[in-house]
């Protein structure tokens, strides 16, 4: 994302963080002047011994000291919870590390893109090309050596073809394996070890999805081209291209890779020139995986159009309550100072202040904004200007992006805002505040630009090369097409994400703040990582009665996804059990904003979601705050009932308010539901 600003890049202090892992423990030496991803989806393997599973699908892979192990794995669930399980299927190795205990070998990270990784195993010479949606496993053998292939199971079966480039075995949990040789290889067999003479060259593993033949055709076919890496491309505004660069013994040949079903949708919207191959499937804990033919995918997402304002706007004869409400909450700032120092809560205040401003331009009362625009000042300013006391954003060179001056220090403060928790959510409300800000002052906004810009960029950063001080975006999966909101902390479950809609409001706030400056390029590229965003939600938290993208007892049990991991999906909250279905519903809905009325466009679903909750709300000791929430989708589809159950709450969610949820329920429109 170029930054038009003419000023010079803005970079806070910088910081030796106390608290932050070295890169340099698995990043290659030629990667660690560039800033450094820290939300990606093999973030596993730099962490700690690098040792933990991460899922690259179809499989689970995991790297431990000198070998790499894959797994296809199954599910277990429940209705609270469904995980796929690791079993090393297949650990790859050379022969003489597979008795070689050194404890100091370690794999390396030799380059990475938007949607492969390149795990280079130096002690056994082999150097993995892990790309994301690939059936096959693809590995180069960089020099003569004998290689391991071992397996917890039973080998049932094992066979070659004539010219030794091709093996099939079957093992006892009902597997069937083929492995694809660029040149003959002598391979022979125990009962659950595979090893060869010395090889060089490059090797494909595939799982046989089932013992269709036709699948097997499939993966004969497309065997000898392979993946290196795949980019993800901004063509144009809701669109993203995928480029994979390709090898093999024919340019002409196609690859094969998967797609998951919002791939599978967003691919349907376009004139594509991928075939898809309809009946071969991998599963998923994403949903099916399905087999696309080419190097270059269009994926395209429906339009979202970003507004300061409610679509609908608020009719003159509902105006009156929600300006005597304004009113109270905006002479209110005169008295309230924010006192948290809290990166997070102090975000969620400025963004709740900066609503009053947009709602007294809907409704028409500009006698308010002053008093509002003074407060932003007063509240933003010391962040950016490095005056707020107790805590401010400071720059980390090690990795490359915003830290907080609590979290570079202590991981758990900000909610590890300094180990790069978060960062998306924080810095979304902040911009949300300053695209306010900058829009009813002017000259704020030029005084302050190089400082919004540095802030969009930790996170919003989309230029691919290396001369940017900030990572590519930080929190956004290309392949999955949704944000992940845990940074630098080992997780076996991979990387999670709770609050889709604090996600879609860091994209949101982006594509505003490119508005309020002028910026095309910011207001487009925000707009489409919204829009996938969105989509995202849709297809993966927002679990639908008749939905069958999971499985059928953990769908009949949920409406709203709790936390979703990269291997795992969880009905429980980091900060509540599941039981507390308000606080998973507000948590998916939070901050109510006008975007809020795409992300909730289903009122069938909406529906299902607060006669799912409402009951419990009969539960002693719920909060008022998130009673606010559940009403405020019962209101759209029925605005009467919202409204009053609005109009009985004694207390508000801090970033939310009286004036708020007033306004939401009254710029519904007239159609039962509201909008479109």
């Amino acid at each position: 994302m170029p930054n038009n600003n003419k000023n010079k890049p803005f970079l806070f202090p910088q910081i030796q963080s106390t608290v932050l892992p070295d890169p340099s423990n698995f990043f290659s030496p030629n990667l660690l002047s560039t800033p450094l991803p820290t939300n990606s989806f093999f973030q596993n393997f730099v962490l700690k011994n690098g040792d933990q599973p991460e899922y690259i699908h179809p499989y689970l892979i995991k790297s431990s000291n000198s070998s790499l192990s894959v797994s296809y794995p199954f599910h277990h669930f429940n209705s609270s919870f469904i995980y796929q399980v690791f079993n090393a299927d297949l650990t790859i190795t050379s022969s003489e590390q597979k008795t070689n205990q050194h404890s100091n070998e370690k794999h390396i990270i030799s380059s990475y893109s938007d949607l492969s990784v390149t795990l280079d195993i130096p002690s056994s010479n082999l150097s993995f090309f892990l790309v994301r949606g690939s059936p096959f496993l693809t590995f180069s053998v960089t020099k003569p050596t004998p290689l391991s292939f071992s397996t917890i199971h039973a080998i049932l079966s094992f066979s070659s073809n004539d010219n030794l480039t091709k093996f099939t075995f079957h093992l006892n949990n009902d597997q069937t394996w083929i492995l694809y040789a660029s040149l003959p290889i002598k391979l022979s067999h125990e009962l659950s070890e595979i090893t060869s003479e010395a090889f060089s060259g490059i090797i494909r593993i595939a799982l046989l999805p089932n013992s269709d033949s036709k699948n097997e055709d499939f993966l004969d076919k497309f065997s000898s081209c392979y993946p290196l890496s795949g980019d993800a491309v901004f063509k144009e505004p809701f669109s993203v291209e995928y480029k994979f660069e390709k090898k093999g013994s024919s340019d002409n040949l196609d690859l094969l890779l998967l797609a998951h079903p919002l791939h599978l949708h967003l691919l349907s919207k376009n004139d594509s020139k991928v075939t898809i191959l309809n009946d071969f499937k991998y599963k998923s804990i994403d949903g099916e995986l399905v087999g696309v033919v080419g190097d270059s995918w269009l994926l395209k997402t429906d339009p979202v159009s970003v507004t300061w304002h409610s679509s609908k706007g608020v009719k003159e004869e509902l105006r009156d309550e929600i300006i005597s409400s304004l009113l109270k909450d905006v002479e209110s700032l005169k008295s309230t100072p924010i006192t948290t120092s809290s990166s997070y809560f102090y975000g969620k205040l400025i963004a709740r202040a900066a609503r009053l401003a947009l709602i007294a331009e809907e409704v028409n009362h500009l006698d308010a904004i002053p008093i509002v625009k003074n407060y932003l000042k007063e509240s933003i300013e010391p962040w950016l200007d490095g005056t707020f006391n107790g805590n401010g954003f400071l720059y980390d060179k090690k990795w490359g992006g915003i830290v907080t001056k609590q979290g570079s220090n202590d991981s758990g403060a900000d909610f590890g805002f300094g180990i790069y928790n978060d960062h998306h959510y924080h810095l979304g409300y902040f911009l949300y505040g300053i695209a306010v800000l900058a829009k009813i002052d002017s000259s704020w906004s030029k005084k302050y630009k190089s400082q919004a810009y540095s802030l969009l960029e930790d996170f919003m950063n989309s230029n691919a090369s290396s001369n940017s001080n900030y990572t590519r975006l930080r929190c956004f999966d290309l392949y999955k097409l949704h944000s992940w909101a845990g940074g630098l902390t080992e997780f076996a479950d991979g990387r999670n994400q709770e609050s889709t809609s604090e996600a879609v409001n860091a994209y949101y706030s982006a594509a505003l703040i490119g508005s309020a400056y002028d910026d095309t390029n910011l207001v487009d590229i925000g707009s489409t990582l919204l829009a996938l965003e969105i989509d995202a939600a849709k297809m993966w938290w927002h679990v639908k009665k008749e939905g069958n993208l999971y499985e059928e007892d953990f769908t009949k049990e949920n409406r709203m996804m709790g936390v979703l991991w990269s291997n795992k999906r969880d009905s429980g909250l980091w900060f509540a059990p599941s039981a507390w279905r308000e606080c998973r519903l507000g948590i998916q809905l939070l901050p109510l904003v006008p975007i809020s009325e795409v992300l909730f466009s289903d009122f069938g679903y909406v529906k299902e979601l607060v006669e799912w909750t409402l009951p419990a709300l009969d539960r002693e000791g719920v909060e008022e705050g998130w009673k606010g929430f559940v009403y405020a989708l019962e209101g759209l589809y029925d605005n009467e009932s919202g409204l009053k159950n609005i109009r009985s709450l004694n207390g508000f969610d801090d970033g939310n308010s009286f004036t708020n949820l007033l306004w939401w329920i009254h710029s519904r429109g007239d159609e039962k539901g509201g909008f479109e």
